[in-house]
């Protein structure tokens, strides 16, 4: 199939915008806790009348401040509450959000918010406020800068406590559906990063249409969500509109350190993360097996989910021996993980890299199905997705209600719909040549089944030409090798060369307990271990399992153990955690030399 689409199930306002949302719930449900904060180490629910007044009031604050319609704010944090308030302050005060990762580099807080031309910043900690001030002359637009950590809500309330409601109420109307909500830059894995304009029409279409599809996960009053993805990513966006548009309670928290203590106590009915997220569960859950003398229960576990949801997807279904044996594990091991996750959600979406069909099975068979999709920062996240009731594992599932999928003559994905980017900011070549013809062109090489479920197999710009002339997808087998629990990255060379390499960074946090249990002396580290023979056979094992995926043209031949992680610091990965390749295959040319010499 070329091309497949779907009716929009969500219409949206032509004269409205995302602070109508939070309005609609404070007149709508007041009394249901729409998000929910940590104070002292315990959560506390924010109802929906609450939490328009915070918002309203830190709206006075910037619009007191100076603040414009139109204008652009920067606002660098990790994900907590205060970002979500903010957001929908900075639209009350028909403002326009720019995120910046609070990971970034002075140079590249200076480019986001020098290229946006933003008025004022609004930043968590002090290191955030010293990146910021430390290019402050380069940037001759911005003006007050306000920290989360130095009360920069109470200081909003305090300036802004003169400004009546009616002016909230007239700035929060300004903007509509075509107008900008925020500039979104992209993660920069071969350049600049460009700003990726999305409006309010672009998150109605994509959150409006994906709470409708998936409305069973979406139920007010019963459903919740815990965002723990930064929220200068697109995707976090996503999760944090959603649930203010269904509406369901979201809790906030800045990262996956303690991720499951934050499940535990939080106990969500949905999770929305990353591939990584949920290959750490499976990782951590098969190495505590081990450490505790049951590693070979749970494989015979692992092996039983996997085939019990293959079976799903048969004719048949699974047989009762299969049955039994699913029913007996459910008791030993799948409850365990699910109570890991929660203990109150059946499914989670993933987006941002591939999953991965064998882990997409495993979950699917413990009682967690894990819906995969597909987006970019210029579909406004999700451009496909699974949907709860007919998920077909392997696939990133079919478009976006209201949205096409188009697969070109030389297998592009390209995209249209109300969801998509308006332009980059101040970059009219790349919008052009972006939006070609009318359709969003991915860069991504793809293919759709007879049902309409979109498959990825890798990028046009990745593609790899070897000596002999074959085509190969890095992405397949890098993914396959990547799930191993040794394996932090994974990057295919060969462009050019007679056959197909590797280069793998061992996982810092598994190495410890993988040298312990193998007698390595203690405190070693994968630049002393990647010549030892079991760690490389390990990782052979995981290049054997990735080989299995592919032909033998397109299989990994050799491989280079490296002697550290890529790193945001290092300047190997973006903060949306993405390869800069082109980094990469410079910085570690000798290493790649390495694998062809003779």
């Amino acid at each position: 199939m070329r091309e497949f689409s779907l009716p929009a199930l969500y219409e949206v306002p032509a004269d409205g915008n995302l602070t109508d949302i939070v309005r609609r719930n404070a007149s709508q449900h007041p009394d249901v806790a729409v998000i929910a904060r940590k104070v002292d180490g315990v959560w506390q629910d924010v109802t929906a009348a609450a939490f328009l007044a915070e918002v309203q009031a830190a709206a006075k604050g910037l619009i007191a401040s100076g603040v414009r319609p139109g204008d652009r704010v920067g606002l660098m944090s990790r994900t907590r509450y205060e970002w979500t308030l903010l957001d929908f302050a900075i639209w009350s005060a028909g403002a326009i959000t720019v995120p910046v990762y609070e990971t970034s580099s002075p140079e590249q807080v200076q480019w986001i918010l020098g290229d946006s031309g933003a008025v004022a910043c609004i930043v968590e900690l002090d290191t955030h406020a010293a990146a910021v001030e430390s290019v402050r002359d380069r940037l001759p637009a911005l003006g007050p800068v306000w920290q989360i950590e130095a009360g920069a809500i109470d200081v909003l309330r305090r300036v802004g406590k003169d400004v009546d409601d009616a002016t909230v109420e007239e700035r929060s109307s300004v903007a509509k559906a075509d107008d900008p909500a925020t500039i979104v830059y992209t993660s920069g894995t071969t350049g600049r990063p460009k700003g990726c304009v999305l409006s309010h029409r672009s998150f109605f279409a994509e959150c409006g249409n994906l709470v409708e599809r998936m409305r069973p996960l979406f139920r007010t009053g019963e459903c919740s969500v815990l965002l723990f993805l930064p929220l200068a990513h697109v995707f976090g966006r996503l999760v944090q509109v959603a649930p203010m548009m269904a509406p369901i309670k979201l809790g906030c928290v800045p990262d996956i350190k303690n991720l499951t203590d934050e499940l535990a106590s939080f106990r969500p009915t949905l999770i929305l993360g990353v591939p990584r997220v949920f290959e750490k569960v499976y990782n951590s859950a098969r190495a505590k097996a081990q450490a505790d003398g049951k590693g070979k229960i749970f494989d015979k576990a692992a092996d039983t989910a996997i085939a019990y949801s293959r079976a799903l997807d048969t004719p048949s279904g699974p047989s009762l021996g299969l049955k039994i044996k699913h029913k007996t594990f459910d008791k030993l091991v799948y409850s365990k993980l699910r109570a890991v996750l929660g203990g109150r959600g059946e499914y989670a979406i993933s987006g941002g890299a591939p999953l991965g069909e064998r882990l997409g099975h495993f979950f699917r068979g413990i009682g967690f199905t894990v819906l995969e999709g597909y987006g970019l920062t210029e579909s406004c996240a999700a451009t496909a997705f699974n949907p709860w009731d007919r998920a077909k594992i392997g696939t990133v599932g079919q478009p976006l209600p209201g949205s096409v999928v188009r697969i070109a003559d030389d297998g592009e994905v390209l995209l249209h719909g109300e969801h998509l980017f308006k332009e980059y900011w101040n970059n009219p070549a790349a919008t052009e040549e972006a939006l070609a013809h009318g359709w969003f062109h991915t860069g991504d090489i793809g293919t759709l089944d007879e049902d309409g479920y979109l498959s990825i197999t890798g990028r046009k710009k990745e593609i790899i030409v070897t000596a002999g002339g074959k085509n190969v997808a890095p992405a397949v087998i890098e993914d396959r090798i990547r799930a191993h629990a040794l394996v932090a990255e994974c990057m295919v060379v060969g462009d050019g060369r007679p056959f197909v390499g590797a280069l793998v960074t061992i996982d810092e946090e598994f190495l410890g307990r993988w040298a312990e249990d193998h007698g390595k002396p203690a405190g070693a580290t994968a630049a002393s271990l990647r010549e030892d023979p079991d760690l490389v056979a390990a990782i052979q094992n995981a290049v054997d399992d990735g080989n299995a995926a592919v032909s033998k043209a397109e299989s990994v031949r050799k491989f280079r153990i490296l002697p550290s992680q890529f790193t945001e610091d290092s300047g190997h990965l973006t903060p949306s955690l993405k390869l800069k390749r082109n980094v990469v295959a410079k910085d570690y040319a000798d290493e790649i030399e390495t694998l062809y010499r003779a």
